[in-house]
């Protein structure tokens, strides 16, 4: 029995070793850094393209990268906010907008919201089913020059509609296209 137990231990071991390259190191066909190489981001595939780009109150700035459909019937609308100013600034309250589902979750990009100017609708960002917004949330301060990833869903617009304007509490608005 103990002979049958640690065959079985070295067996389940041993299993997968030979199908996965170790961790630590990137497949001999990828292009991903080396860890040697610190915390620099992985260079991408295309460079990142801007759509829109924002101004808001206290020198905070929204660039806009992608508002892309999903098969589900969502757009995701992805940037970065990025504090311009020459200090650390809290991230305006308003962003998060004024609708007391959203705001008892804190804070968030849940003030967000899409306009279809052709269409004449007004599209909001998506909530879960507690009512916390589909967005990037927990933002607080950022830095002087600091900026931090974001995202937002909403419901996707008609397929024919292919530019929308977007607007964000406390930013000027600004048309971006979408694919």
């Amino acid at each position: 029995m103990a002979v049958t137990t640690a065959g079985l231990v070295l067996g389940v071991a041993g299993c997968g070793s030979e199908d996965e390259p170790p961790k630590s190191q990137p497949p001999a066909s990828s292009s991903a850094p080396s860890r040697s190489e610190g915390n620099e981001k992985p260079q991408s595939e295309a460079p990142e393209e801007t759509l829109a780009v924002l101004k808001g109150q206290d020198g905070f700035e929204l660039t806009i990268t992608s508002a892309q459909r999903d098969p589900g019937g969502f757009l995701t609308v992805k940037g970065r906010l990025k504090n311009t100013g020459d200090k650390g600034r809290a991230i305006p309250a308003g962003v998060k907008g004024n609708e007391t589902e959203v705001l008892k979750h804190g804070s968030s990009l849940g003030g967000a919201t899409l306009v279809d100017t052709v269409g004449k609708k007004r599209y909001y960002v998506l909530r879960d089913t507690d009512g916390r917004p589909l967005t990037t949330t927990g933002l607080d301060i950022l830095g002087s020059e600091d900026s931090a990833e974001v995202f937002m869903q909403f419901p996707a617009p008609a397929e024919g509609t292919t530019e929308v304007t977007f607007q964000l509490p406390t930013f000027e608005p600004g048309t971006i296209k979408l694919s």
